[in-house]
């Protein structure tokens, strides 16, 4: 049979002393933004749907469009799309050998990734508003 062992490891329970490599993070955000696109992409088929049924449906869509709420939710949904490419473009070169696959690569492809990021969510900002 098994034998049970009792290891004393540190447990740490307080989840705010914890720092992740910006890596790491590189890594969630990727994550979060692959399934925020997934969702988008019914949202978006939703919005077509309704602007191609009818000239009412179109009117609709577009008042739908107008609203802050819904110009933020479309800015949102274009600044994960992008980091999700911008990252997945990283993954890519790492992945076929083009990028290093040491930590200070790793640290500065991560920064680049937030730098384009970053403008391409402001570039998005002006195009929605």
């Amino acid at each position: 049979m098994g034998k049970t062992v009792k290891k004393q490891r540190p447990v740490n329970l307080d989840l705010t002393t914890i720092r992740f490599p910006v890596t790491a993070i590189s890594s969630i955000l990727h994550r979060v933004s692959g399934v925020i696109s997934f969702v988008a992409v019914g949202i978006l088929l939703w919005l077509l749907g309704l602007s191609l049924s009818s000239p009412e449906g179109f009117l609709q869509a577009s008042a739908v469009m107008n609203s802050f709420f819904a110009k933020f939710i479309m800015w949102g949904i274009l600044t994960a799309l992008a980091w999700h490419t911008v990252g997945g473009i990283r993954h890519m070169l790492m992945d076929f050998g083009y990028l290093a696959e040491t930590q200070r690569v790793g640290n500065r492809s991560a920064h680049f990734c937030f730098a384009i990021t970053i403008v391409l969510s402001i570039l998005a900002g002006v195009l929605v508003w």
